[in-house]
């Protein structure tokens, strides 16, 4: 396996890429803010380059990384990478979009209970040799109602604290359902809604020019009067003029921010000195545990991505989650195995790639395999660049259709079976594959005719009709010429009928050969495949 050459140029927990440093198959380099020149030369034969929010993965750095497949963001927003001009390149981008979500929520929820007691302005007034109780008073999260924009992992998080707090919990969130929501104890409502009736209102939406200035003049005309605003997530959720002028008319009662549109906060920032008003440096994500759980996800993804060339909870390859992929288990090596294997058995322009998921396949684990079938047959056919996340911009360039059908009912005995087709512009070939037992791969089917292949190795596939003699004069030419078989499997539907062989040599049997095979009366077809 060649080395892949790992490039940090941020600050990520040396700790948490301690895993890297241990295996031989991975160089890790780093280089940490590094000058123009000296980054561009050390992009030259990076496999894999490291950041956190400070280096800038613009689209003129990645033209310059040649070798560059796979970006790893240690944190979760990607707002600093360039990931469509990465797509294009087949290059894989990661986040750790677990790792923080802790530390996030936590800081959320203390600045809301600081928000509510006025513990930063009380705490300024004490130091200062002040004591003015009165000045300071505050409310209770008990009885009061959290609004949440956005239920993604820390706006449940959040939910689940302020339940335990006794508070009630309003949710927004166009991509989750009101009964996901009630599981929570969220009851799920309009942005609008949940504006006018929250006392609290915290922000964990995902940045995008959908959610740009979500938090407007507008939004903020028809929050309930005296709520409290607090967002960790993203900082051009709020326009901040528009919020500054709230928090003056006394429309809220306060507001404190962690993000912010232009970081570090600019001098002239209206929100700078007003009372209600609680400011910390985007610290989210800043805790001991928090840095080290990145740096160990992070070096998890490189690991599976040199190991199976996999990239799991890639931005840019939507439907490989990690528990979506642990859950295929053998199904997505088999997948693409079963698209190579077709992919070496087309000789004329290909049209589609089909994948027929017959059995228990849940839907979130059709993309995936498809994705994996198509990728073996681009591979087969030596595109080049072809990769999980090239694959399907590749093939629509190319004109190459891509579907999948679902058939909940079994076949042929098996719980899951996999059946991936190539439409050409002479027809429609197939393959089938399956689990005979736990980790045993077989191809079950090619076309219309059943077999038991092992799905590796040196296969010659013969297509014949089924004749006395012919798997004699096979064997017999195969010997005469050096080539030992290792395996034979045989396929036919009736006696006499079309049949087809699949043996698996030692040795690789070459064009010459081949055509010889095909001389032989009642063969009709013969292939090489190398798996």
């Amino acid at each position: 396996m060649a080395k892949l050459k790992v490039l940090v140029t941020d600050a990520i927990d040396p700790a948490g890429l301690r895993p890297l440093e241990s295996r031989p198959d991975i160089e890790l380099r780093y280089e940490l803010a590094p000058p123009p020149e000296k980054l561009e030369k050390a992009l030259q034969d990076a496999g894999a380059w490291l950041v956190r929010s400070e280096t800038k993965v613009t689209k003129d750095w990645i033209a310059k990384a040649k070798a560059l497949r796979l970006i790893g963001r240690a944190g979760v927003g990607v707002d600093n990478i360039d990931v469509p001009a990465a797509t294009l390149r087949g290059i894989a981008v990661v986040n750790a979009p677990a790792a923080n979500t802790v530390a996030a929520c936590e800081h959320a929820f203390g600045l809301m209970l600081a928000l509510a007691r006025n513990v930063p302005q009380a705490d300024a007034e004490v130091k200062a040799g002040r004591w003015q109780r009165a000045k300071w008073m505050g409310v209770e999260l008990h009885g009061k109602t959290l609004g949440i924009v956005g239920l993604g992992r820390i706006g449940r998080e959040m939910a689940k604290r302020a339940l335990a707090f006794g508070m009630t919990v309003l949710g927004y969130d166009p991509f989750v359902s009101a009964d996901s929501a009630r599981e929570l104890g969220a009851e799920l409502c309009a942005l609008d809604e949940l504006l006018s009736r929250s006392d609290f209102i915290t922000l964990h939406a995902p940045g995008s020019d959908k959610t740009r200035r979500l938090v407007d003049a507008a939004a903020l005309a028809g929050v309930k009067r005296g709520a409290r605003l607090i967002n960790c997530a993203r900082g051009e959720l709020v326009d901040i003029e528009a919020l500054a002028s709230a928090l003056k008319e006394g429309r809220l009662a306060g507001a404190a921010l962690d993000v912010f549109e232009k970081e570090p906060l600019p001098q002239d920032s209206p929100l700078r000195g007003l009372p209600n008003v609680i400011l910390t440096p985007h610290l989210g994500a800043s805790t001991q545990e928090a840095q080290g759980k990145v740096a160990t996800e992070l070096a998890a993804s490189v690991i599976s991505f040199q190991e199976k060339g996999l990239a799991l909870n890639a931005l840019n390859l939507p439907g490989f989650d990690a528990d979506t992929v642990r859950g295929l288990g053998g199904f997505l090596d088999l997948a693409e195995t079963l698209g190579r294997f077709l992919g070496q058995m087309i000789d004329s322009g290909l049209r589609e790639v089909a994948c027929t998921f017959h059995g228990e396949f849940t839907p979130s684990q059709q993309r995936p395999l498809s994705v994996a079938a198509l990728k073996g047959v681009l591979a087969a056919l030596q595109v080049q660049g072809v990769s999980y996340i090239s694959a399907p911009a590749i093939a629509r360039e190319r004109g190459v259709k891509v579907s999948d059908a679902a058939d909940p009912r079994s076949r042929e005995g098996f719980q899951q079976l996999l059946l991936v087709s190539a439409a050409t512009d002479r027809g429609r070939v197939s393959a089938a594959g399956a689990f005979t037992a736990p980790g045993q791969p077989r191809i079950v089917r090619l076309n219309d005719l059943s077999v038991e292949v092992r799905p590796q190795g040196n296969l010659l596939i013969v297509t014949n009709r089924d004749t006395p003699g012919v798997i004699g004069r096979i064997g017999t030419l195969l010997g005469e010429s050096g080539i030992n078989i290792a395996d034979m499997r045989v396929g036919r539907q009736a006696a006499h009928g079309e049949a087809v062989m699949v043996l698996t040599v030692d040795e690789e049997v070459d064009s010459a050969l081949r055509a010889r095979l095909s001389e032989i009366p009642g063969i009709t077809g013969v292939r090489w495949v190398r798996l």
